[in-house]
């Protein structure tokens, strides 16, 4: 049974392989543009900078050199039930030099198309397993009203053990201000 966490709140992950699902869904927007979602990676070192560019996931760059992390495609339009977009993890591959994943959700071309976060509902960030039994969810019940950039969750190495932390913190200078703060 997953466990249902609160914003702040951290759990061990025990898996060393696991999927990360997000999910959202937009409300119909005034703005007449439909809304495209996107997940992105940050894998970091322990100075919280990326360990190399290739460490930045997104749809550009689906993968880690050695596979370790794998974003498993955009989802353009968050139609539908269940996740809109997934992140394999591989804890057992992963570089040593890793000891922060941070999970970072953003509106494509936002501010052209004045959009935000407080036009999506039911966001969620989940963790399961291989058998696709969930570890964990968080469900974001802010309403993030100026917001482009939403970091939904993290997961981190702390003495040795590896935990999943409830973020749910945004920006409204969308990836660029995460690419500025992770560079």
């Amino acid at each position: 049974m997953a466990i249902n966490l609160q914003k702040g709140q951290r759990e061990k992950i025990d898996a060393p392989k696991f999927t990360v699902g997000l999910g959202w869904d937009a409300n119909n927007s005034s703005t007449g543009t439909a809304f495209d979602l996107d997940a992105s990676v940050f894998i970091l070192g322990e100075n919280k900078k990326l360990l190399s560019d290739q460490h930045f996931i997104f749809y550009n760059n689906v993968k880690t050199a050695n596979g370790s992390v794998e974003y498993t495609g955009d989802n353009l339009t968050g139609a539908g039930d269940g996740d809109d977009e997934q992140i394999k993890v591989d804890l057992s591959s992963i570089e040593a030099a890793a000891v922060e994943i941070c999970i970072v959700v953003t509106i494509h071309e936002a501010e052209a198309r004045k959009q935000n976060f407080g036009q999506v509902r039911n966001s969620y960030v989940r963790v399961f397993d291989q058998n696709n039994a969930d570890i964990l969810k968080y469900e974001l019940d802010e309403d993030f009203s100026i917001e482009t950039a939403v970091e939904f969750g993290r997961i981190y190495k702390r003495n040795g053990e590896w935990k999943f932390e409830a973020v749910g913190i945004g920006m409204k200078g969308g990836l660029e201000d995460y690419l500025t703060k992770y560079n």
